[in-house]
């Protein structure tokens, strides 16, 4: 009996993940090639099927397979490529190796993109 309840709870469980699931997490950056980073580092995490990041919202927004993957995974990707998400930030020698000009924490950087 208790068997077969938690069979059913685990049946359910599953059933609530989305094959097409639409979410949204914000990702730091400050151009279009860091639009491009982000974009495909979203497209390579297994599960996601769609990924477009607004420059100016700085909001990623995805669609994806909650049975593959979920969003610490890609928040973890987007740190992996050196763009911090309010819940994981790029260590510090990633960052580092990301071009001056998508220096999204250096605010004269941040200043002469909205310049732009």
């Amino acid at each position: 009996m208790i068997l077969c309840a938690l069979l059913i709870t685990i049946s359910v469980s599953a059933q609530k993940k989305k094959r097409n699931a639409k979410v949204s997490i914000e990702v730091d950056g400050v151009c279009m090639m860091c639009k491009k980073r982000i974009e495909v580092a979203a497209l390579k995490t297994k599960g996601v099927k769609f990924a477009s990041w607004n420059v100016k919202t700085h909001q990623l927004s995805l669609i994806i397979d909650e049975r593959k993957t979920d969003t610490l995974k890609i928040q973890k990707k987007m740190a992996s490529v050196g763009h911090d998400t309010k819940a994981i930030k790029a260590k510090d020698e990633v960052y580092n190796a990301i071009d001056p000009c998508c220096k999204y924490r250096d605010e004269q950087v941040v200043k002469d993109h909205i310049k732009q």
